[in-house]
């Protein structure tokens, strides 16, 4: 499908508000709702553009998200469109029948549906983030029914037609030209009841169970990135596919380091000998410690650069860098003789600042006075 812009499918300004979306919306899916255009494919696709534009504008967060940055901004939300009409009509049948007084059509509620996709907070350190982990998870989620195979009855048992609806699972009534169609109360839209539901899932047809999920979290992951776990989440109904598992990155912080983009920026102290004399110091990095000279007369704030000493990039090969900022620290506690040094350091400053002052003045006032 054409990523066409949501606004222009459903007809409506930018500041619509969420009454006027739904309202736009109720009136498409009134005239192209695949019940009343039977074959019509291009009926059938306006319905989805439709569905799809009224599903990312009613979420104040894919809003957000597609006004700053259109279609490209929906994929951090996971949100790729829908399926198929199972989808549309299992996230919207209960906003159908508010609409119209019908909900979905027989052919859906027996069809097979693709289950639910979960989600997953991964925590991770700062440096299992920066060199990727195998690690493995454990997810809550439903599943077809070992014991009757995800039919909800009993084995050597069969489930019967719905005598209100006939085995259809739709009730028919005459409303004016239309022939309106709303679930069967009795059988759900299912066409058939169980009389002998399975003692294990209850009638249900699936069961809530604990599942270990590996998962391999590449180098230069961020607080943020999503992981997608294609058919780990929710089991489908009715022999329909599984959803997907979305593992949402969350990254410690670091006493030390920290990050920027994919360059480790840290603060290392030296002493104000260090900074003046100069020195070769040890810093740490991901990769062990390595040395680097200070040279003479370094300066609180100054900064050093280790290439290729950084976060991989996790999109392409190479690394960050890793920047090191220099603190010039000032000592407390002081030794006698340390201060008879200072004193006598201070003395040599003043009788210098005194020199220097004095070309100063001189630099100023030289020429023609007034």
């Amino acid at each position: 499908m054409e990523n066409r812009d949501y606004y222009e499918i459903l007809g409506i300004d930018r500041r619509a508000s969420a009454e006027d979306i739904k309202s736009a919306y109720r009136k498409m899916a009134l005239k192209y709702h695949p019940d009343r255009n039977p074959g019509d494919k291009k009926a059938e696709e306006r319905f989805k553009e439709a569905s799809e534009a009224y599903e990312v504008l009613r979420d104040p967060e894919k809003k957000e998200l597609y006004d700053l940055y259109g279609h490209e901004g929906l994929k951090q939300t996971g949100f790729g469109g829908f399926r198929g009409f199972d989808d549309i009509f299992s996230t919207f049948g209960d906003i159908f029948e508010d609409f119209f007084g019908f909900g979905p059509s027989r052919r859906t509620r027996s069809a097979p549906q693709a289950g639910s996709d979960l989600r997953y907070d991964l925590h991770l350190s700062f440096l299992e983030a920066a060199f990727g982990k195998e690690t493995e998870i454990e997810v809550p989620k439903t599943e077809d029914c070992y014991t009757c195979l995800g039919s909800g009855v009993n084995p050597g048992s069969h489930p019967e037609a719905c005598p209100s609806c006939r085995g259809t699972g739709q009730i028919t009534r005459v409303q004016g030209f239309f022939r309106i169609s709303t679930t069967c109360p009795g059988c759900q839209g299912e066409g058939k009841i169980v009389t002998d539901p399975c003692p294990e899932c209850r009638g249900k047809g699936q069961v809530r169970k604990k599942r270990h999920v590996l998962v391999k979290v590449p180098p230069g992951v961020d607080t943020g990135s999503r992981l997608i776990l294609r058919g780990e989440g929710e089991g489908g109904l009715r022999g329909g596919p599984p959803g997907d598992l979305y593992v949402i990155i969350h990254v410690e912080p670091h006493e030390f380091f920290e990050r920027q983009a994919n360059n480790v920026v840290c603060q290392f102290p030296i002493s104000m000998v260090q900074a003046a004399l100069g020195d070769e110091i040890e810093v740490p990095t991901l990769n062990g410690t390595k040395k680097i000279s200070i040279p003479k007369g370094t300066q609180s704030g100054d900064t050093f650069r280790l290439k290729g000493q950084g976060i991989p990039d996790i999109r392409r090969s190479g690394r960050g860098d890793q920047i090191i900022e220099i603190v010039v620290k000032i000592p407390i506690h002081l030794t006698k003789r340390q201060e008879e040094l200072l004193e006598e350091f201070q003395k040599i400053e003043k009788e210098k600042r005194v020199s220097t002052g004095q070309r100063f003045w001189k630099k100023i006032y030289k020429g023609p006075h007034r």
